[in-house]
C-alpha cells in the first residue's frame, strides 16, 4: 500500500530508522563469517567430478554391468555429503556402526531378468549411496537423514538395447521412466509428453537417444538434495579426463555381507521388524513427520533395500497413495510398468 501523503499534496515522510551500533557490529560479523565459508579453498577436491565404474571383467556379468554403468555426474564434490561412497560396517557384532565413506566411491550393481506377456527382459541395477542429506531449514530439505540413496535401472531387451532408464531414491521416492529411442512409441504410456517431463521440482528429458556401445548414460546429481536433475546421451570419450573418478563395482549383494572386526558380517539393512528391509540409521525425522499420516507409514522416506521383498515383508513402493502401495512396488518391476501405463 503506498504511504499515506500528510498535509497538502506533500508526500509523506519516510521515517528514519537508526539501527544501533551492536546490531550492526552482529551483522557485519556475520556477514565476514559467511563471506569466509564462501571462499574456503576447494583445491583438493574439484567442484565436480564425474565418476564412472572401472571395467570388471571377472564374469561375464561384471564386465557387462561395468561396461554399460552410467556416469554419475557430482555437482559441489567439495562436500563430502555430495560424494558417492563406500559402505562400510566399523565395530563388531554387538557395537556395529554403519559408514557410507565419501573418500572411496562405491557403485552396486547386479543384473535382474523378468518378463511380462510380451516378452523377456533384464534390468541392470546400479545403487549408489551418499553419507548424508544435510538438515536445512533455508532452503528445507524434506528428505534430510543420513545413509540416502539412488537407484539407476536400465531395461534391456533381448538384444541387449536399452529401452527404458528408470530412476529413483531408495526410499522410493521420486521414481521415473524415461524412454529411449530404441522403444517403440507404441509401448509408451498413453499421452507421453513431447516436452520434458516435470519431476517433483526437476525436469528431464522426455525421451533420451538410443546408447550405442560408446555412448554412457550421464546422470547429473543436485548438490544437497541428491536428486536427479538432468539426463544426457553423451560419448564416453567425451567425458572430461580431469574431472572423472573411477569407482569401484561391487555386487548389490555385497551390502548385505559387511564385514566387521571382528571377523563376523553385518547387513546395511536391518532384518527385525519394525525396521526389516530398511537401511540402517536412514530414519528421515521430516518426511515421518509430514509425510507418515498420509502414506500410512511412520517411515515413510526411509532408505530400504532394493530386491525381492519375500524376505522382509517391506515393498519398495513408489506411491505414497496407501492403496497403491503393491501396485507400485517396484520390486516387482512388471507389475511397476503396468502401474505407470507402460506397454512393454
Amino acid at each position: 500500500m503506498a504511504p499515506r501523503n500528510e498535509g497538502k499534496g506533500r508526500p509523506a515522510r519516510k521515517p528514519v530508522f537508526v539501527v544501533p551500533c551492536w546490531p550492526r557490529l552482529a551483522l557485519l560479523t556475520v556477514v565476514v563469517l559467511l563471506a569466509g565459508c564462501a571462499g574456503r579453498s576447494t583445491d583438493s577436491v574439484p567442484q565436480q567430478q564425474t565418476v564412472v565404474a572401472q571395467l570388471d571383467s571377472s564374469t561375464p556379468m561384471m564386465s557387462m554391468l561395468s561396461s554399460m554403468a552410467p556416469a554419475f555426474v557430482l555437482r559441489e564434490s567439495q562436500e563430502p555429503h555430495n560424494r558417492i561412497g563406500r559402505v562400510q560396517a566399523l565395530g563388531t557384532k554387538e557395537n556395529e556402526t554403519l559408514v557410507v565413506d565419501p573418500e572411496h566411491p562405491v557403485v552396486y550393481a547386479e543384473a535382474r531378468p523378468f518378463a511380462t506377456e510380451k516378452g523377456s527382459y533384464t534390468n541392470l541395477v546400479y545403487r549408489i549411496h551418499f553419507p548424508e542429506l544435510p538438515y536445512s531449514l533455508i532452503p528445507f530439505h524434506l528428505s534430510a537423514g543420513k545413509h540416502v540413496g539412488l537407484l539407476v535401472i536400465l531395461t534391456l531387451d533381448a538384444e541387449q538395447r536399452v529401452l527404458l532408464a528408470t530412476m529413483a531414491q531408495t526410499c522410493g521416492c521420486y521414481a521415473v521412466s524415461v524412454p529411449t529411442q530404441s522403444l517403440p512409441a507404441a509401448l509408451y504410456p498413453d499421452d507421453w509428453p513431447q516436452a520434458p517431463l516435470a519431476v517433483y521440482g526437476e525436469r528431464l528429458p522426455a525421451v533420451l537417444p538410443s546408447l550405442q556401445a560408446t555412448d554412457v548414460l550421464q546422470v547429473v546429481i543436485r548438490e544437497d538434495v541428491h536428486r536427479i536433475m538432468d539426463l544426457q546421451i553423451v560419448a564416453k570419450s567425451s567425458l572430461p579426463p580431469e574431472t572423472v573418478l573411477e569407482a569401484e563395482m561391487r555386487e548389490l549383494t555385497a551390502l548385505k555381507r559387511l564385514p566387521l572386526a571382528d571377523g563376523s558380517q553385518t547387513s546395511w539393512y536391518y532384518s527385525d521388524w519394525p525396521l526389516a528391509g530398511h537401511v540402517k540409521g536412514a530414519i528421515k525425522p521430516w518426511e515421518s513427520l509430514l509425510l507418515s499420516l498420509i502414506s500410512l507409514d511412520f517411515f515413510v522416506g526411509m532408505d530400504k533395500e532394493y530386491g525381492d521383498a519375500k524376505e522382509s515383508g517391506n515393498p519398495f513402493y513408489t506411491s505414497l497413495k496407501p492403496w497403491n502401495r503393491s501396485a507400485s512396488d517396484m520390486n516387482d518391476f512388471a507389475g511397476y510398468l503396468r502401474f505407470n501405463g507402460w506397454k512393454l
